[in-house]
């Protein structure tokens, strides 16, 4: 049975959904958006000032949050710069409202 483009744009939409859902399971990662979506862009050290947190565990937290493509990273030797991938964190939004609409 051949798949429509509605039927797979569905599917592609349901799993970025839970992509990004799974990403945003944690208390500490939402603290991370809503700090970066105030801030044009930080470092990893920025971050552990600010959270009460090893920098390992910001950075596991990193990791999950760009993985899930929410965030950027840019090398900036000897450190890493994160942003809010603006594209898929408006795909995010969209999906979410449309998710609970």
């Amino acid at each position: 049975m051949k798949r429509t483009l509605e039927q797979i744009e569905y599917q592609q939409n349901t799993a970025d959904l839970a992509k990004f859902a799974k990403a945003l399971a944690h208390p500490t990662r939402i603290a991370i958006l809503k700090h970066l979506e105030n801030q044009s862009c930080c470092f990893t050290g920025d971050l552990v000032t600010i959270f009460p947190l090893a920098q390992s565990t910001v950075s596991q937290h990193l990791k999950e949050l760009k993985n899930a493509g929410l965030i950027q990273g840019e090398l900036k030797p000897p450190k890493i710069k994160y942003c809010i991938h603006q594209e898929n964190w408006k795909k995010a939004k969209s999906l979410f409202q449309q998710f609970f609409d």
